[in-house]
């Protein structure tokens, strides 16, 4: 380990507030004017800087004052920052008002240096003011300045956290090189080096200055928890790392979802989860293929990773929690249902985005965890880097000097393209520029916090556990409960019910019924209190109740009835059938390939996936009611996948879209649409552009361009169309003069 760094002793993970007013003494704290040794983690027993311009603007909002004392980031975004104005606090002053804060004990400073060459590939809400040749302009007026300041002995006893350069080297990964995202700015970017390079640089001035603390940008889990992006994003951390005289010693840590809303613990679901016989990796949309589900087991992965990599095998990983918290009326209270995988993740999924990659001002999101040191193993702290209240980008055209232009991820009207999926991008209304505070956000990030914010009393007093749980009654399907109700300091708000270790249900009462349940099966019961501020009991007693034996109702219901296939392709089965009925009711049915149960569903279709071409499956149904009675199988049909070279009545269309154009380029959306009978392995658009339009760079699709004429075939994962159904795939391209809609022509086979 480098003399620069000194010892890492990571010891065991214990969780401290971070607050200005909640300070830890160190166990041999340094003299108040001699600069303290470098520590392991510089949150641990250190109070943390509350800025006072977001303090200001946080308390000045209904119920603001609840959190306008918790620590948040000053963002140096722009050379100007550095200095101040009149109407802004510069570093320097930033700086004396943390030591002021201080009063002599150990203190943390939150930094974010932002401002790369080129910055986010000139992304238009947040593209920054230097251009993606002034490396030179970077080093001299932005770096350079910012180190000196740092390096005053004035600054000697803070620890210094910064965080370095957000969004561009994941950029070079995802968005660049030729792959299906990828954009000329980016592409530059990769090849004229300067993002390694400025990363390397600052890495390297900033580290020298034994009071300072780096830690990388390295993304979130909804963009580069894939197989093909981590490791790779990895690598180039490394290369930026070791670049322009730094070393990995210069890297104290990194820190994930960086003013993003990837949810910190998805408490409903894992990845490891099944539903019908098949991982949640390959039937729900949502993970799709993905590794990871939060951004809690995306870090300790992403830690392990980087340690295995070359950096400190005690590296150490910051979660900014600002604003993932998904609090609020539209939270799941348990997992959804297992009728497919899209149903259970969907269903019990916290985070409500339409998509993990909507990433502007999110309509639903709350506060997240409370800054927080040392959460668990490994974490160095919760964070708030993202001020909450700041926006992300303006919801339309806005004038201004800043460089800031308008991206359609921040309107509320998109309906998406093909990087996030065509869907919505769920962005708030009327929002101002990205840095500017946006009071409706506030708001709704106070309404959705989770844990919830109460009235600024600070309180982390748990209520007492509930006292004598007992079952006053069971049936064939139910349990239910009572208890006595549990204390609090401040007030109990309801209690969460758990069947074994799952949660099965709240209550603001002190009883509950659980139905649904199998006669004659033994169940076991505790339950929870919790506080507004989300403190949450001990366990109650455990209570044993068993359902009782079916004494009514022995009625099957009737054999589904007409079953049949209502469309194929080369992995899937569509099936639907006629109701059956029961003396009580039917509450499901069962599907069966062959002799194994493949899934369940309450209506009456179903779609097996995950199956073999050109190959013949035999489905029935049966239907179970309440009781559990189950009734005979349906009729038995024989279904016969799609071959992967398509065979029968083929055809498809495709719709050309401009999303957005600026005069000199623009982006177009292309939707394809199976319009045959039976399933596509493959498509193909061709068209003819009337002017010089030249494509710079597409998605979803592989691309041949002579001249005008052009021609896009599906990427091979979106080849495989069912009658009816949609692929897309976008691109970006240059013109001048006219740029008129050209007519396409689609080909599947």
């Amino acid at each position: 380990m480098s003399a620069q760094l000194l010892a890492r002793l990571r010891t065991a993970a214990v969780a401290v507030a971070l607050s200005a007013t909640a300070i830890l003494p160190l166990a041999a704290a340094a003299p108040a004017q001699a600069a303290t040794a470098k520590v392991d983690n510089p949150y641990v027993g250190a109070g943390v800087y509350v800025n006072p311009e977001w303090s200001a603007l946080a308390a000045a909002e209904p119920g603001g004052s609840a959190v306008s004392n918790q620590p948040t980031a000053v963002w140096l975004d722009r050379i100007a920052a550095i200095n101040g104005s009149s109407t802004s606090m510069g570093l320097r002053a930033h700086l004396n008002a943390a030591v002021a804060q201080a009063a002599g004990k150990p203190y943390v400073v939150q930094l974010v240096v932002y401002d790369l060459p080129g910055r986010d590939c000139a992304a238009l809400a947040s593209n920054g003011e230097l251009g993606p040749t002034d490396l030179p302009r970077y080093k001299s007026e932005f770096i350079d300045p910012i180190a000196a300041i740092l390096a005053d002995p004035a600054y000697a006893n803070l620890r210094i956290v910064t965080t370095i350069e957000i969004d561009s080297l994941p950029n070079l990964i995802t968005n660049a090189g030729g792959t299906a995202t990828a954009t000329a700015n980016c592409d530059v970017m990769k090849a004229n080096g300067n993002y390694v390079n400025g990363v390397g640089y600052a890495l390297n001035k900033l580290g020298a200055i034994s009071n300072v603390y780096n830690y990388i940008d390295a993304g979130h889990h909804g963009w580069l928890g894939w197989d093909s992006n981590l490791q790779p994003t990895i690598d180039l951390l490394k290369t930026a790392a070791t670049s322009s005289g730094s070393t990995v010693a210069n890297v104290h840590g990194f820190i994930v979802n960086t003013a993003n809303y990837s949810a910190l613990k998805e408490p409903y679901f894992t990845i490891d989860d099944v539903v019908g016989g098949q991982s949640i990796r390959a039937t729900s949309k949502w993970v799709d293929w993905n590794r990871y589900v939060d951004e809690q087991s995306y870090a300790v992965a992403f830690r392990q990773k980087a340690a295995a990599s070359g950096f400190d095998s005690n590296i150490g990983m910051l979660i900014d929690t600002s604003r993932n918290g998904w609090g609020g009326a539209n939270r799941p209270t348990g997992p959804g249902p297992t009728t497919s995988g899209d149903a259970y993740v969907n269903g019990g999924r916290i985070d409500r985005r339409f998509q993990a990659g909507n990433w502007c001002n999110q309509s639903g999101a709350g506060l997240g965890e409370r800054p927080t040191a040392a959460p668990t193993a490994g974490i160095d702290a919760y964070v708030w880097v993202k001020p909450p209240g700041e926006s992300d980008g303006a919801s339309k055209v806005i004038a201004n000097d800043q460089g800031k232009g308008f991206d359609r991820m921040c309107d509320p009207t998109y309906t998406g393209n093909a990087r996030n999926g065509n869907q919505m991008s769920g962005a708030l209304p009327d929002a101002p520029l990205a840095g500017a505070w946006f009071s409706a956000q506030f708001q709704e990030l106070l309404k959705n916090a989770y844990p919830p914010v109460t009235g600024g009393t600070g309180d982390t007093v748990a209520p007492s556990a509930p006292s004598a749980l007992v079952s006053t009654g069971t049936t064939s399907a139910s349990v239910s409960l009572s208890w006595a109700a549990s204390t609090d300091n401040v007030g109990v708000t309801g209690y969460d019910i758990y069947r074994g270790a799952t949660k099965v249900g709240s209550s603001t009462s002190t009883t509950f019924t659980d139905t649904g349940l199998t006669a004659s099966t033994a169940y076991s019961y505790t339950v929870k209190a919790k506080d507004a501020a989300g403190n949450v009991s001990a366990a109650s007693n455990s209570v044993t109740a068993t359902t009782t034996a079916v004494t009514g109702d022995t009625v099957a219901p009737t054999a589904p009835s007409a079953l049949v296939s209502t469309g194929t392709t080369s992995a899937s089965v569509s099936l639907s059938w006629g109701a059956s009925t029961d003396n009580v009711g039917v509450t499901g049915y069962d599907i069966y390939r062959g002799a194994t149960k493949v899934g369940s569903s309450t209506s009456t279709s179903y779609t097996d996936s995950g199956l073999t071409a050109s190959t013949a499956y035999s489905y029935t149904v049966k239907a179970k009611d309440a009781a559990g009675n189950v009734s005979a199988a349906s009729n038995s049909v024989t279904v016969t996948t799609a071959s992967t070279g398509g065979t029968g009545n083929l055809g498809c269309t495709a719709t050309y879209t401009v999303s957005s154009d600026w005069g000199a380029g623009f982006n177009a959306d292309v939707t394809v649409k199976n319009t045959g009978t039976t399933a596509t392995s493959h498509w193909k658009v061709t068209w003819n552009f009337g002017g010089n339009q030249q494509i710079t760079n597409l998605w979803n699709g592989n691309k041949t361009q002579t001249g005008a004429a052009v021609s896009v075939t599906d990427a091979g994962y979106n080849g495989a169309l069912a009658a009816g159904a949609t692929a897309g795939f976008g691109f970006g391209a240059s013109y001048s003069g006219s740029n008129s809609v050209p007519t396409l022509t689609c080909t599947a086979s």
